[in-house]
């Protein structure tokens, strides 16, 4: 039996409750612009009027996703955001078991901003995870000037999309830690093949949009990789701070693994809540169905157990 928990409200509060040293790994996709997510933001996004996001036109009878403009970011705006991920490093690492890893997705233009404050919170940087997925990021000549510099690329068309890999520094040797706290390394994909620091990931598919028609949406054949290599001796807990459509701990359902979600905002609350149980069955079409019974917790947390 595979249980999961979810929590409406804020992260920052929920992880300096959490008993220290109970998480075993984070795995998450955040607000890496800050601002994309404000309400004002959200707003325009749900009507259709941009602000900060950029609603692409469809082409070939495709409709897009939007994407957030992290280029209009004021110094200000920055600076906010390198205050919240310094606020939220401090307590991902001592929610985390020693040698606990976080896996955490940014942007080219971001990356620093988010990195530098966890790395001076105390965490080590393990590396990145590439995937390799084209957008509509980037690419674009001048605007108001296409023709007059139909040669010119403002910047790069992006191919890729960052994801830092950091550690809580482990108890002595990495092989006491995995003996001690069951985490300092990563799983491999099989005895002969190690989890590898490229993954190439097609957009995510519109039947997984209609499940969980989330903007930040990532698709599950890339999220149960990260999420199963988190863990590196298949047991513990994945925590998903900022948890959106819920991609991270249907992930972890996948593959069988606990969970914890954190959610702030209600709509996509109640999107996770629903999608979820569907998102771990997509494209498991040969394995058993998902029975899940719910229990309604005091406040604002539902406590799931999924049976495969």
């Amino acid at each position: 039996m595979t249980r999961y928990s979810l929590y409406l409200g804020d992260c920052l509060s929920w992880m300096e409750k959490r008993e220290a040293q109970s998480i075993t790994s984070i795995v998450t996709d955040p607000p890496y612009g800050l601002k994309e997510y404000t309400a004002a933001e959200k707003e325009k996004l749900r009507n259709g009027h941009g602000g900060v996001w950029r609603i692409p036109p469809s082409f070939d009878g495709c409709k897009r996703q939007p994407l957030p403009r992290f280029t209009v970011l004021t110094d200000a705006e920055r600076q906010r955001l390198r205050s919240f991920f310094s606020q939220f490093a401090q307590r991902a690492i001592r929610v985390l078991v020693p040698g606990g890893h976080l896996f955490i997705a940014t942007n080219p233009l971001l990356s620093h901003l988010v990195y530098l404050p966890l790395m001076e919170a105390g965490f080590e940087k393990r590396g990145e995870v590439i995937r390799l997925v084209k957008t509509l990021r980037g690419g674009d000549r001048p605007k108001n000037a296409h023709s007059e510099f139909a040669h010119v690329t403002v910047m790069p068309r992006s191919g890729w999309e960052p994801w830092g890999v950091f550690r809580k520094p482990c108890e002595g040797r990495v092989q006491d830690n995995l003996r001690k706290w069951k985490s300092g390394g990563l799983r491999r994909i099989s005895s002969d093949k190690p989890f590898e620091d490229v993954i190439r990931s097609a957009p995510t598919r519109a039947a997984e949009r209609a499940i969980a028609p989330h903007p930040s949406l990532k698709p599950q054949a890339f999220m149960r990789q990260l999420v199963r290599a988190s863990l590196p001796l298949g047991v513990g807990t994945v925590l998903d701070p900022f948890m959106g459509g819920g991609s991270t701990i249907a992930a972890a359902l996948a593959v069988g693994y606990e969970s914890i979600g954190i959610e702030s905002d209600p709509v996509f609350y109640r999107m996770a809540e629903r999608a979820i149980p569907k998102l771990a069955e997509f494209g498991s079409e040969d394995k058993p169905s998902v029975t899940a019974s719910v229990r309604r917790a005091p406040r604002d947390e539902r406590i799931f157990s999924l049976q495969f």
